[in-house]
């Protein structure tokens, strides 16, 4: 994993519980800065909460506190990043809907938050407020959050989902929950990983687009409303680089620098114009230059390269 050289932070959006770091509960329907400071590395936003990596391994938090996701050994809201522990070797971060899961650099991984249906790993069932490494292995490389699962790959190249599977979202071909992670297949070659609402979708190495899960909406993109328990490969491509689960819809980048979206049409958070779903990937726009994309509830975000 990369730690970007360190940069400002910005918010915007609903202030409520403080979700948004600037030390109040008022909306912003511009970018703000919060604080000063310029060693930020990495940030990750949830439904209420936010968490984030600086450039000298110090993990932060804010905004809800319930269930102990903010990780400070309390359930107290926080309207500023307040510093989780004094460790300096987390690496990447990753807020679900009640829960966080981060990455250290030592491999380890570890989590806090709702431990309801097993969504933290660590074989239990019960709230955690301060971080908790789950299982003793040091060859974890990515996580992501859902809402209530979380997925993760290795430096192997193995993926492991644990938490909530009520609609397949684990990917073990069951609709039974796991409390510990669980190897998904015998695949050794994934790339990255993201977990939504009630579907997770995974690129391996070669480019190809995975999903499984919940697929009321069609955001497996398999060009079905069915949901599956185990994955499914989106079409024959092999040019895919990076994909992101909302709450009901899908956002991806492909090598080419196009962009692509399915699923939950509503609000427009598919980005194609219409408020229409969409059980297949549709392509938005014509640019060429996208590098990323991050699916969230009901809308969308991406950056775009300069040319």
């Amino acid at each position: 994993h990369l730690i970007y050289a360190g940069a400002e932070l910005y918010a915007w959006g609903n202030g409520g519980d403080g979700r948004l770091g600037s030390g109040t509960t008022t909306n912003e329907s511009n970018p703000a800065q919060i604080g000063a400071l310029t060693n930020w590395a990495q940030v990750s936003a949830d439904t209420s909460h936010s968490v984030s990596v600086k450039t000298d391994g110090t993990i932060w938090a804010w905004g809800n506190g319930a269930y102990g996701k903010l990780g400070g050994g309390n359930v107290i809201n926080r309207s500023s990043p307040v510093q989780i522990g004094a460790l300096t070797n987390w690496l990447q971060a990753a807020a679900g809907g009640r829960h966080t899961a981060c990455v250290k650099t030592d491999g380890t991984i570890w989590a806090w938050g709702a431990g309801g249906n097993g969504r933290l790993g660590d074989g239990t069932i019960a709230n955690k407020s301060s971080p908790v490494q789950i299982g003793g292995l040091t060859n974890w490389a990515q996580v992501s959050a859902g809402d209530g699962h979380t997925a993760s790959i290795k430096t192997d190249g193995t993926i492991w989902t644990w938490g909530l599977n009520d609609n397949g979202q684990l990917g073990d071909g069951t609709l039974t929950q796991k409390n510990s992670p669980i190897q998904i297949g015998a695949l050794s070659n994934w790339a990255q990983v993201s977990a939504g609402k009630l579907h997770t979708v995974s690129v391996i190495t070669d480019g190809e687009l995975y999903a499984w899960g919940g697929n009321g909406n069609g955001q497996l993109g398999d060009s079905t409303v069915v949901s599956r328990s185990s994955p499914v490969q989106i079409g024959a491509l092999t040019n895919w680089s990076q994909v992101s689960a909302g709450f009901s819809h899908t956002a991806a980048v492909k090598t080419d620098g196009t962009i692509w979206a399915w699923g939950d049409g509503g609000s427009g958070r598919v980005g194609d114009g219409t408020t229409t779903n969409r059980s297949s990937p549709v392509q938005i726009g014509a640019l060429t230059n996208w590098i990323q994309a991050s699916a969230g509830g009901s809308h969308t975000l991406a950056l775009l390269g300069v040319i």
